[in-house]
């Protein structure tokens, strides 16, 4: 394996990590500008408002992307091990 393999490898890894975290940092992120909104709107400030809704929209989304983030991951995998077996 030559370093271009390597630097080929190494760069998608970085692209799978951020295709796998992105769809549940994105949805983070929405909700906390919504929940920020709501609060500054009502003047209600309390920490665990923003901090529930954002569990348990990261785990809804989490739970939808469950197949995408497997086949990923095996795909990537199978990338890996073909590397590994030609050497």
């Amino acid at each position: 394996m030559d370093p271009a393999d390597v630097i080929e490898l190494a760069r998608a890894g970085l692209v799978l990590t951020l295709t796998l975290a992105g769809p549940m940092l994105i949805t983070s992120l929405i909700v906390g500008v919504v929940i920020g909104l709501f609060q500054a709107l009502t003047q209600v400030q309390e920490q665990t408002l923003t901090f529930v809704p954002k569990l348990l929209a990261v785990g809804l989304v989490m739970l939808l992307s469950l197949p995408m983030i497997g086949h990923a991951m095996s795909v990537f995998m199978t990338q890996i091990t073909d590397h590994i077996v030609a050497g």
